[in-house]
Formats: C-alpha cells, sequence, structure tokens
C-alpha cells in the first residue's frame, strides 16, 4: 500500500480487476504527460504518476479509481517525497472527509 498526502494507491490482483475497465475511457494525461491522480484546487500542485499506463475514473461522486501500470511508473508531487510503483493494477482512493451533513473529498 502506498500513500502521498491524500491519495491512497492500494495494489490488486489482476484477475480482481472489474471486466468492464479495459472497454473504459481512459482518463487523458495532462499537459505534461501525467496520469493525475488528484489536482489541488488551492496550490495547483498535483499527485500524478508518471511512465506507460492508464487510468480509469470509476462512477460516482466518490468513485476510485483503477491504475494499470505494465511498466512501473513514478508517482510525483511537488511538497512530497516521488514514489516508485512496481508495474501492476491498482486502486486509487482519495482521502475524504465528513462535514456536517455531507462527506467531500479533501481539498488540497
Amino acid at each position: 500500500m502506498y500513500r502521498q498526502g491524500d491519495v491512497l494507491i492500494v495494489p490488486v490482483a489482476a484477475e480482481t480487476v472489474p471486466s468492464h475497465i479495459e472497454e473504459t475511457r481512459s482518463e487523458p494525461r495532462d499537459g505534461l504527460g501525467r496520469l493525475v491522480l488528484a489536482l489541488g484546487e488551492v496550490t495547483g500542485h498535483a499527485h500524478a504518476v508518471m511512465g506507460p499506463g492508464r487510468l480509469v475514473m470509476e462512477p460516482g461522486p466518490f468513485g476510485p479509481m483503477v491504475l494499470h501500470l505494465p511498466a512501473g511508473g513514478r508517482v510525483v508531487h511537488e511538497e512530497h517525497a516521488e514514489i516508485a510503483l512496481p508495474k501492476g493494477w491498482y486502486r486509487v482512493v482519495r482521502q475524504r472527509e465528513y462535514l456536517p451533513g455531507a462527506v467531500r473529498v479533501v481539498a488540497d
């Protein structure tokens, strides 16, 4: 398991990845060629993955993401140490917080 700030990255076995993921549209890369896991609304900094692969957002307001890195990759952020990820499949979950009457994704 890996954590960088408010992003949790959990390795999953390939056979547990839902079959619809293969047919689902991947999230686009940003202008720097990164797969952005979380963009800081205040700072503009991003938790992002460098390297070949694809990121699929699952439906729902807190939909987790599925990340496939066929050759491994690196999680980068301007204010955190880089994290090396081995090749494989991952579930990416954003930290949430409770506010009276609501739940929301943590703002960076």
